[in-house]
């Protein structure tokens, strides 16, 4: 029996759908989650994908952060579920505070779009398990609040324990800083990350590549040998 991955759907997600496509060209079986609904359906993982919960209104993500499916996410993620925050996914882990730090405005105050060049950082969590340390991979990208931000304590912090898990490489997109493109808990089941990975997991689309598979082919080898 394969691993049954989660994915939420909020009001205004827009990659739901992608992030279910990829978790099933891996070989695990998604299961879509509604927002409203604090039952995760026995789920081994889950996605909180990419798109403008309701509308961005407040901050990116702060709604969403008090939805009902969030209060059993959040249980969970501190009991050990692996949790994958993408894009909006990701501004709502930190709302949450799984994640240390915020979400900000681009700093040249527009909507990117771009395939991003990324350096994979920390190869040993839940989610990046089939990277290597130092790979750089090309993964699409597209927001408009996209700037993380920390104070130096808790970004010299993330450097020291290795949490900062990819980062910009030749262009920060969004004026991120110390280049930081994605990060995770200090037991390495919550990721999360602005560039989009489940745009980059067949050669026809995105990026044209497949370097965002292994985010989904990662979890699945870290469930089926738990």
């Amino acid at each position: 029996m394969t691993a049954r991955i989660g994915v939420v759907t909020f009001p205004g997600s827009l990659d739901d759908r992608d992030s279910r496509r990829a978790i099933r060209l891996a070989g695990a079986e998604p299961v879509a989650l509604w927002h409203k609904d604090k039952d995760l359906k026995q789920v081994d993982a889950v996605v909180l994908p990419g798109g403008f919960s309701y509308g961005d209104y407040l901050r990116a993500g702060a709604i969403s952060r008090f939805s009902p499916v969030m209060e059993t996410i959040i249980e969970q993620a501190r009991a050990g579920m692996p949790v994958l925050g993408i894009c909006n996914g990701f501004q709502i882990l930190t709302e949450a505070h799984l994640l240390p730090g915020a979400m900000l405005g681009n700093d040249h105050l527009h909507f990117i779009c771009r395939d991003q060049k990324l350096r994979v950082e920390n190869a040993e969590t839940a989610w990046t398990g089939d990277y290597t340390a130092g790979q750089e991979i090309h993964i699409p990208l597209k927001n408009m609040d996209g700037r993380y931000v920390a104070d130096e304590y808790t970004l010299d912090m993330l450097e020291a324990e290795g949490r900062v898990v990819f980062r910009y490489l030749d262009f920060n997109p969004n004026g991120s800083l110390r280049d930081i493109a994605g990060i995770t808990n200090e037991a390495g089941n919550v990721v999360g990350l602005m560039p989009h990975p489940e745009h980059a997991v067949e050669p026809l689309i995105g990026t044209g590549r497949t370097d965002g598979l292994p985010f989904f082919t990662s979890i699945l080898k870290k469930l089926v040998t738990a």
